[in-house]
């Protein structure tokens, strides 16, 4: 499952920098959350970083984008073999 960001959202900017996947940035009014690149932190941490810091609870499951934790965990190891290439 991926993430998603409410119009809830008053902008904090605290978010942003705690994710991990760089899946969050600034939209056109609010944050928002790329479901490609949005694994709830798994691999990474046992519970979403950006849900931990929000200060107004805004940060939902997108029941648009419903994921097994089997396939947030292939997402997070594609997304990291990519980052190793491009560093690479």
């Amino acid at each position: 499952m991926a993430l998603m960001i409410t119009d809830e959202c008053i902008n904090c900017d605290v978010c942003e920098p705690e994710c991990p996947n760089d899946a969050i940035t600034m939209g056109e009014s609010i944050y928002e959350i790329d479901p490609h690149k949005c694994t709830e932190c798994v691999g990474h941490f046992d519970e979403p970083q950006c849900v931990q810091v929000c200060p107004v609870a805004c940060i939902p499951t997108n029941p648009a984008h419903v994921e097994a934790r089997e396939t947030l965990w292939m997402k997070f190891e594609r997304l990291t073999a990519a980052k190793d290439a491009s560093a690479a």
